[in-house]
């Protein structure tokens, strides 16, 4: 039986375990640096900057979903997914899907026009997926990300105007 439930502060072990598998699965386990009591204060607090949901598979933990909104100066509203992952045993049992599918209502119920996540190139099963729900691929959009020493650096140039 799936269940896609939200997660509660009382998942914030297992929501830093399962985002730990996940960037091993894309190869940069050495990337991460959040820790559970992160989640913890981040996401479940007066003013949470994300949410996840948990997936379920007979009462094991199968997978999960972190979103947070965000807004479009050209259409409004939208909901961007940071990351869904399936363990690798759960896969091939809809558990992907079904995460995808309780992320766009929360997008309709929040009245959003849109939701938007990143697919690494090679991971073509997942691409596929998306494909045959009808996501697009965005031609001559590249994502952009100025991080650590780099954002250090660019946050003191202000000292300089």
């Amino acid at each position: 039986m799936l269940r896609i439930r939200a997660a509660t502060i009382d998942d914030a072990a297992l929501l830093s375990a399962l985002i730990r598998e996940f960037a091993e699965f894309n190869h940069e386990l050495d990337h991460v640096t959040i820790q559970a009591e992160d989640l913890a204060r981040d996401g479940f607090g007066p003013d949470p900057l994300f949410h996840a949901l948990i997936a379920e598979l007979s009462g094991e933990p199968a997978g999960y979903a972190l979103y947070f909104g965000y807004y479009s100066t050209w259409t409004g509203r939208g909901l961007f997914l940071e990351d869904l992952f399936v363990r690798p045993s759960f896969r091939r049992h809809g558990v992907g899907k079904k995460l995808l599918v309780a992320i766009a209502q929360i997008a309709v119920d929040q009245g959003c026009r849109h939701m938007r996540w990143e697919v690494r190139d090679w991971n073509k099963p997942a691409i596929e997926l998306y494909r045959a729900l009808g996501a697009e691929f965005r031609e001559g959009l590249l994502p952009v990300l100025v991080s650590d020493r780099a954002l250090k650096r660019l946050a003191e140039q202000g000292e300089q105007i």
